[in-house]
């Protein structure tokens, strides 16, 4: 009986420095290493679009990263007149980049867009609030994702509203809204875009308002 007990002593004496000898520490607690370190690194050293100096003008636009947005430079092909004095110049070039296939370096920095064509860009029509700007299709009809690209890449640039804000319609009937690009919105841009009251339109119809009473003469 001695020597069983002994022997089981020395059993679990040689266990234990084998487990120290592996450099194995054990605990009775669950640890935490926390998540996975991500291997995306959501960063260009280069522009990411082909462009010369002359004749090109740098532009930022936010592309999807890592399941966030992030900001990428590049430089686009200057478009007739200065793109920073016409909103509507600055939203149709934003958009041809957001449509465009990443480059090779922002592809292998992990760099997607979900903004897919056919989709166009325009200014606003009469009774728009100033600054308003039409889609070829319905924001809410867009992939989540792509409006969030659109809002925060117009939002943040000459094409906004300001306070990173623009009004963004389309070609129906309604209401341009005005969609906020916010830190939330950046970071789950799967979500739909926070909206905020539109100004009130800067134009109206000619002639009197409907069920309106009829002007007094004037003697």
């Amino acid at each position: 009986m001695r020597l069983r007990t002994l022997g089981s002593a020395a059993g679990a004496v040689a266990l234990a420095a084998l487990v120290a000898g592996c450099g194995i520490r054990t605990t009775s607690v669950p640890v935490d290493a926390g998540a996975a370190p991500s291997r995306v690194p959501c960063s260009v050293a280069e522009d990411g679009t082909a462009g010369t100096a002359a004749g090109s003008v740098p532009v930022r636009v936010f592309l999807v990263c890592g399941s966030q947005l992030e900001t990428v430079d590049r430089r686009s092909p200057l478009p007739e007149g200065k793109a920073d004095a016409d909103p509507v110049r600055t939203a149709r070039l934003l958009l041809a980049q957001l449509l465009a296939v990443p480059s090779e370096a922002e592809r292998q920095a992990g760099f997607t867009t979900a903004v897919r064509g056919p989709l166009t860009v325009g200014g606003g029509r009469r009774g728009d609030p100033a600054g308003a700007l039409r889609l070829s299709r319905q924001p809410e009809d867009l992939a989540p994702v792509a409006l969030s690209q659109l809002v925060c890449s117009f939002g943040e640039s000459a094409a906004g509203a300001g306070d990173r804000t623009v009004l963004l319609g389309g070609p129906g009937p309604y209401a341009p809204k005005r969609y906020r690009c916010t830190t939330e919105l950046r970071e789950r841009p799967e979500s739909v875009p926070p909206t905020a009251p539109p100004a009130t339109a800067t134009a109206s119809p000619s002639g009197p308002v409907p069920g309106s009473p009829p002007a007094a003469p004037t003697g």
